[in-house]
């Protein structure tokens, strides 16, 4: 009897580990996508609003959830609070401060701090275009997020459930 609720625990637990790391290819592209969706705010904020960054990020803020809306409501308490810092510094802080949260990888992060280090220090027209080029780089990191999700998600889920019965048999 104490050998099956073993048996059990084992096999609960290597099937959870991996239907959780199989989460993280899942919700990769789904997490970019919400970071195309805030850059859109963004870019109606820019190309059409009278707001500041300041208020922009508020806004957004306002409107987002989860990690987007962790990033840029620090990064508008950091607008306020910084002072001598430039726009890229106070959006880096947000975004290092925030991506432990995330499912994204390194692609990613560097295609948004890539766009940070241009925000606020051209005219409304370049902000718009490199804002198009970030959207466009997100969405090539969307399509190969998606497929490693289509080749490794299945694979994790069926590795977790199959290693734990491979440490049963082991064990017995």
């Amino acid at each position: 009897m104490l050998k099956l609720l073993g048996a059990c625990i084992i096999l609960i637990g290597t099937t959870w580990a991996g239907f959780q790391h199989a989460r993280t290819f899942a919700e990769r592209p789904k997490q970019i996508r919400r970071v195309r969706s805030a850059l859109q705010l963004l870019e109606t904020e820019i190309g059409y609003g009278t707001r500041t960054l300041v208020d922009a990020c508020q806004s957004i803020a306002a409107r987002m959830d989860g990690f987007v809306q962790a990033i840029f409501h620090q990064a508008h308490q950091n607008l306020l609070q910084l002072d001598g810092a430039s726009t890229y510094e106070c959006f880096a802080q947000a975004i290092e401060s925030n991506w432990g949260a995330t499912c994204m990888k390194q692609p990613e992060k560097q295609v948004i701090l890539d766009f940070c280090k241009t925000l606020g220090i051209s005219d409304r027209q370049d902000q718009l275009q490199n804002l198009a080029v970030t959207k466009s780089n997100l969405e090539i990191e969307e399509h190969r997020a998606q497929e490693e999700q289509t080749q490794y998600e299945k694979m994790f889920k069926t590795l977790g459930i199959l290693a734990g019965a491979l440490l049963i048999i082991l064990m017995y």
